[in-house]
């Protein structure tokens, strides 16, 4: 069978299981979508999914894939509670508007080799809400872990009778089958790599897609050090720093830096020399060809810092759980960007305006548009950092990659695919959720007429500069 044909039988059985439920109640397509979370939430169905995909992508730590799984998919369960996606959710009586959700339709959703699993739960739970079906596509290397969470989601639609083929997914992944997809269905989210983002919004489909990710996170004078140092090695070292949200860059304020290197030192981390920082840059960017382009080495993704240690000649201390390199000139060394793995660069600070250039000068070399964290207290430091950094989130004294896709202890809205707007080449700032999986429909009923002079419009204009 050609790729055509296979994705079309696809697309036929989604738009049938589809069509039997657009007209679901609120009530109904609610049962749904939490029958679906729940299976992608029980206890014993999130260890299953985090086996496989450790087992077979060999990236990741089992035990923190099981908390993502719990963070991840009972967070969106938590948001749709009371999200309307069904007939009018919004009435504006001063300007006559009524706004009514309908389906999409059939969504093609890409996941990544480095969250498999609870991508397809996270983004699933959301897309059912707004009574579509959705066709999962897979990383070649991560079909095992799709399928088997497919197949726990495939039986949350069977418990409340919904029909199975509102989630399907294709079992044998390829490039040209994921392209094929794109090309047919009505939506598409990608959440992954740079290539396959690009290849989505290049499909001629209307499609979702995240930026590069490369946080980078500020340490000021004022921070509480010893909670900042806990909160870092929380969000570089979970799941071997699988996420697109884990910090990459520390910007250290001179006055505490040696302070602060010293608290990540109990955390785990390890700090190389100049000696073996070169090692390490030789292990994680070697030749990927015959020209001598640098590309990331795929060893170092999403594996433990011990082994990275090893693999590059580094001789560090068994408790090591980061390892942190020295930064020499942002946005020209090599580690100024998006590593991958629980490998995290320092740089140092004089004065505040100083750490927003460098900020600035990292994400110019990668993660433009995705987000920065800052340890401060002080309102003005914030403001400043928010209001002038191109970024989408900014998360204030928080651990950034269990955070910025949402969590109990903010307000951001819980996913695992993050627009980082026009700076990141993506068509939204926001977190991707439920709502970005409905069209909506404007009513407009005539109002009273607004009264308006040119006086109004344009007074302050003609006082300074005349008419």
């Amino acid at each position: 069978m050609d790729d055509q044909k296979m994705i079309s039988e696809l697309v036929e059985k989604a738009r049938a299981a589809q069509k039997q439920i657009e007209n679901y109640t609120q009530e109904q397509i609610d049962e749904v979508a939490l029958s679906v979370g729940w299976q992608l939430y029980k206890d014993e169905n999130i260890a299953e999914c985090a086996r496989v995909a450790v087992e077979e992508t060999g990236m990741g730590v089992y035990e923190d894939k099981i908390k993502k799984h719990k963070v991840k998919v009972g967070g969106v369960c938590r948001d749709i509670l009371t999200a309307k996606t069904v007939g009018i959710i919004e009435r504006n009586e001063a300007t006559g508007i009524t706004k009514y959700a309908k389906p999409v339709g059939v969504i093609g959703a890409l996941t990544p080799v480095t969250n498999p699993t609870a991508t397809c739960g996270s983004n699933g739970v959301g897309i059912l809400k707004g009574r579509n079906a959705v066709i999962f596509a897979p990383h070649p290397r991560a079909k095992v872990p799709c399928r088997v969470a497919c197949e726990f989601m495939r039986k949350g639609l069977r418990m409340v009778s919904a029909p199975e083929d509102l989630v399907q997914y294709i079992q044998e992944p390829s490039i040209n089958l994921s392209q094929e997809l794109m090309r047919q269905v009505d939506l598409v989210v990608a959440t992954g790599g740079a290539p396959m983002v690009k290849a989505a919004y290049s499909s001629g489909t209307p499609a979702y897609g995240v930026g590069a990710g490369n946080p980078v996170i500020i340490v000021a004078e004022d921070a509480d050090l010893t909670d900042a140092a806990q909160k870092i090695t929380i969000s570089k070292t979970f799941d071997n720093a699988t996420s697109c949200s884990s910090d990459n860059s520390l910007v250290i304020h001179a006055s505490v830096f040696d302070r602060m290197v010293a608290e990540l030192v109990k955390q785990g981390g390890y700090l190389c020399n100049p000696e073996e920082k070169q090692k390490l840059e030789k292990w994680m960017w070697p030749p990927s060809d015959k020209k001598g382009h640098l590309a990331l080495n795929m060893k170092v993704v999403a594996v433990s810092a011990k082994r990275i240690a090893a693999d590059a000649g580094i001789q560090a201390p068994d408790a090591t759980k980061m390892i942190m390199v020295m930064g020499e000139n942002p946005g020209m060394d090599r580690f100024s960007g998006e590593k991958i793995s629980p490998v995290l660069a320092l740089w140092r600070y004089q004065k505040f305006d100083e750490a927003l250039e460098t900020v600035k000068k990292l994400h110019a070399y990668a993660g433009l548009g995705h987000s920065c964290g800052l340890y401060t207290f002080n309102q003005e430091y914030i403001h400043k950092a928010a209001s002038s950094l191109k970024v989408s989130r900014v998360l204030v004294r928080q651990a950034h990659a269990p955070s910025a896709g949402g969590n109990l202890w903010n307000g951001m809205p819980s996913t695992v695919s993050l627009g980082c707007g026009t700076w990141g080449g993506n068509i939204t700032n926001e977190n991707i959720h439920w709502k970005h999986f409905i069209n909506v429909t404007w009513l407009s009923e005539p109002i009273d007429p607004a009264k308006i002079t040119d006086a109004d419009l344009f007074g302050r204009l003609w006082a300074k500069y005349g008419k």
